[in-house]
């Protein structure tokens, strides 16, 4: 499964900015300066792109910790 699926974040925009939605739920808004970004990235960044823009800036990705997490007895029949 390709990255941009994995994370499927969506956006509409508002007459204040945009608002990111994170599997169907709100996950932050965008105003001022943040909001006219990310317009900017919406004109010239690909699917793939904006997906890992739209992580950063909701604080909803990877941190490094996936690999360990992988091996803990808990995670280990999964």
């Amino acid at each position: 499964m390709s990255q941009d699926r994995e994370l499927r974040f969506t956006y509409r925009q508002t007459r204040e900015g945009f608002e990111l939605f994170h599997h169907g739920r709100r996950a932050t808004t965008l105003r001022g300066s943040k909001a006219a970004e990310f317009e900017q990235a919406l004109a010239h960044g690909s699917p793939v792109e904006l997906q890992q823009l739209m992580a950063r800036l909701t604080g909803n990705y990877k941190r490094g910790n996936e690999k360990a997490a992988r091996s803990h007895p808990r995670n280990r029949g999964r």
